[in-house]
């Protein structure tokens, strides 16, 4: 079998394995009652609970951050996030953790914030330009 062989199948087996490594993160929203179901990590797109207490204490324990969500079926849970508090936390509209269920709590080791208020300017002079059309 010539080189150029070895090195295409090579090739294709590189592919693959980055191919299945990469489709767990291509993984679709969860809620918490998904993630209760399993150990695995799962991603939850939830929305603050702005009324209930957000605590982190960097003194304490800098890579702690508790507060409370609300996922896409309206079941509330207390989150803890194993990071420091994103700065304008509190300005954000939307949150995509990814964790897991640990009794009540969902425990998340990553997040994206999602923040459409640095749109809503925007959005209006398109509908201003669109009205006046």
């Amino acid at each position: 079998m010539k080189k150029i062989y070895w090195v295409a199948l090579a090739m294709i087996g590189v592919a693959i394995y980055m191919f299945t490594m990469a489709a767990e993160d291509l993984s679709t929203y969860s809620t918490f009652a998904d993630a209760a179901r399993t150990d695995k990590k799962v991603k939850v797109a939830v929305r603050l609970s702005k009324d209930k207490p957000m605590e982190y204490d960097p003194t304490v324990d800098a890579n702690r951050f508790t507060f409370y969500a609300t996922d896409a079926n309206g079941e509330e849970h207390k989150v803890v996030l194993l990071a420091a508090k994103p700065q304008d936390f509190e300005l954000s509209e939307q949150v995509v953790l990814t964790g897991r269920m640990k009794g009540d709590e969902f425990v998340a080791t990553e997040m994206l914030m999602k923040c459409p208020s640095k749109y809503k300017d925007e959005e209006i002079k398109v509908r201003a330009r669109v009205g006046q059309e």
